[in-house]
């Protein structure tokens, strides 16, 4: 049988994975490092003995990105970086938090938009030195939420629908400079995230009923298209969202 599973070739790339320690993110940060990429992660513990993951072969930098101070210092020190991929979030009511408050509405908006906004202002200048054949990439990590009304997250939604937009800000503002900007729009897809929705059935099961392909994603399916969009056969693509969803969002 012929096996047309695509491959890239990031030697030499350097690559930043913010919330890189587990779920889609380590999905991303593995895979570049497969394709020969140096990869820096962050995470919000100490340092990598804290995980039980097998985190060995990354740079690995401490960050909260609800602190300001902690996002511009992980910026500033990425001098040479060809790829910033904003993937760090937590889905507040998970924890037990109320995003209709006003308060965490704020949290959730800084954390799943803000953030992301402010480590990407912090990159650009190392992103436009980039020489990674097809340009530098900055890569957005959207949502379901980004398209349609989730009640139970208003302010998780609210950033994730804010991601195109300044997804396609960037791309018009940075293009000049080398710099591409995309994003994926993810469905429902196993993480440490979303493991308490995917093992209840009044979630998921409505899920799959509506998903054409029949399954919840998982963290290589959003990976490969990521590796995708920064490769040089992207190279004409910036200020787009693509869903990697299984047909979720085209489906009655």
């Amino acid at each position: 049988m012929n096996n047309n599973q695509s491959s890239f070739d990031y030697s030499g790339a350097r690559v930043l994975v913010t919330g890189g320690t587990s779920g889609i993110g380590a999905g991303i940060a593995a895979a570049y490092k497969a394709a020969g990429a140096q990869v820096t992660i962050t995470g919000t513990r100490a340092t990598t003995a804290d995980y039980d993951e097998d985190l060995s072969g990354y740079r690995y930098m401490q960050l909260d990105v609800e602190d300001a101070a902690q996002v511009d210092a992980v910026a500033h020190a990425q001098t040479q970086i060809d790829i910033l991929v904003n993937n760090a979030g937590i889905a507040l009511p998970s924890t037990g938090l109320d995003e209709w408050d006003p308060e965490i509405f704020t949290r959730a908006v800084n954390i799943h938009l803000i953030s992301g906004f402010r480590m990407a202002r912090g990159c650009r200048d190392a992103l436009a030195q980039s020489r990674l054949a097809g340009g530098a990439s900055v890569i957005g990590i959207g949502s379901m939420s980004s398209y349609f009304g989730i009640g139970i997250v208003p302010g998780y939604g609210a950033a994730k629908t804010g991601l195109l937009g300044i997804t396609r800000a960037m791309a018009v503002e940075w293009g000049p400079q080398g710099i591409r900007a995309n994003a994926v729009a993810v469905g429902m897809c196993a993480s440490r995230m979303t493991a308490a929705s995917l093992a209840n059935p009044a979630w998921s099961a409505p899920t799959l009923a509506r998903t054409p392909l029949g399954r919840h994603g998982v963290p290589e399916d959003v990976a490969g298209a990521v590796l995708f969009l920064t490769s040089t056969q992207a190279s004409w693509i910036t200020g787009q969202t693509l869903p990697i969803d299984g047909g979720y969002t085209v489906s009655g």
